[in-house]
């Protein structure tokens, strides 16, 4: 007879994280702060339109952003969801733009909202370099000698891995929503597009369940101790 290990390898559990999950890695977020990110408006460092005021403004925000990056470290939700990789399929989409994921283990990782520790061409979006956890500044170019710039999905972008997070949610046994406010779209719409079978779960601190549909578990705890509590439940079921 197959054990439960068994046959949770043939399950794919879907984790969607957003700021929760990195604010317990010392990683600040806008999410609670009224619009302020490290005191500035979000407006002016993580939109379009601020990118075009104020180019230089915007690439030494995200100079910080790296080198806070830097002496961050994963948390425990973060090498759960990793060591879960042995018993389930497991696929992150994150709306989070560190690399704690990748730096605790998991090996599939989609970033809706970019990745900070990569630049790329002001002229060719696919023209992308990756800078770890150095600078950029005004007038380093790419091959094609235009300006680089985080890449960043800023207010006022497109998300171009939004239709590829739709169809991994769409396929997924087992959802969990982690540390995200769901109130940010189009990323707050995959919850709407999951099979009605499958398991669901959100955990988070705060009351955000009302965004949600009535078939979800809900665990309010903060992530890594909503993620301990559901690897167990799964385990365990």
């Amino acid at each position: 007879m197959e054990n439960s290990m068994e046959k949770a390898a043939r399950k794919k559990l879907v984790a969607l994280t957003g700021a929760g999950i990195s604010a317990e890695s010392g990683l600040k977020t806008f999410r609670d702060s009224d619009g302020l990110w490290e005191n500035h408006d979000v407006m002016e460092v993580a939109s379009i339109e601020g990118w075009h005021r104020n180019p230089g403004l915007v690439l030494e925000f995200y100079n910080q952003r790296r080198r806070q990056l830097e002496s961050a470290l994963p948390n425990e939700a973060h090498k759960i969801l990793a060591e879960l990789e042995v018993c389930f399929d497991v696929r992150i989409i994150t709306q989070n733009v560190d690399d704690l994921h990748e730096r605790a283990g998991s090996t599939h990782v989609l970033h809706l909202h970019g990745e900070l520790t990569k630049a790329r061409s002001i002229r060719d979006e696919s023209r992308v370099y990756d800078i770890g956890y150095g600078e950029i500044f005004l007038g380093q170019t790419g091959e094609d000698g235009a300006q680089l710039r985080p890449n960043i999905v800023w207010f006022g972008e497109a998300v171009p891995l939004i239709l590829e997070a739709e169809r991994q949610v769409q396929s997924a046994d087992i959802f969990a929503v982690i540390g995200s406010s769901l109130v940010v779209y189009p990323a707050a719409g995959l919850a709407t597009v999951l099979h009605p079978n499958a398991r669901a779960f959100l955990i988070d601190p705060k009351g955000v369940e009302k965004y949600l549909p009535s078939n979800f578990t809900f665990i309010k705890e903060t992530a890594t101790r909503g993620v301990a509590k559901m690897r167990d439940i799964l385990l365990e079921s």
